[in-house]
């Protein structure tokens, strides 16, 4: 029997979160299969409709990764990511998608490691889960 890989579409910032990744790349780290990468100039421009299209076209979990709170490169854009996610949470209940199923997390340039460490935790998490059941 196989072990259950989750579909994680990961929504990047390009100038903190997919530095990132970059450097996860460049030092031979590997992220966990079923991972695809969406490069977006700024967390702040991932609208609820990307995450809810997200997972109506199969992922089993969604994760935005932004620059740190007050190091965005466009001054204010994670706080707007943070306030849909806010608003996505009781959204995502309310389609019977548990919340756990969508991450917000800060990533610089420089924590690679960190970057490894957040999508591991989330694929370990959607395993547990199994995948999204949708009707």
């Amino acid at each position: 029997m196989s072990v259950f890989q989750p579909d994680i579409i990961a929504f990047l910032c390009n100038w903190c979160s997919y530095e990132a990744a970059d450097a996860a790349g460049r030092s031979q780290k590997s992220c966990p299969a079923g991972v695809k990468i969406i490069r977006v100039m700024c967390s702040g421009r991932v609208d609820s409709c990307h995450v809810l299209h997200a997972f109506q076209k199969g992922a089993d979990g969604v994760i935005i990764m932004g620059c740190h709170p007050g190091e965005c490169h466009y001054k204010t854009g994670n706080i707007q990511v943070l306030k849909r996610y806010a608003l996505l949470t009781p959204t995502m209940k309310a389609f019977g998608v548990d919340q756990n199923r969508l991450k917000l997390a800060w990533i610089a340039a420089g924590e690679p490691g960190r970057f490894i460490r957040i999508l591991e935790d989330m694929a370990e998490t959607l395993r547990r889960m199994g995948p999204l059941k949708r009707p």
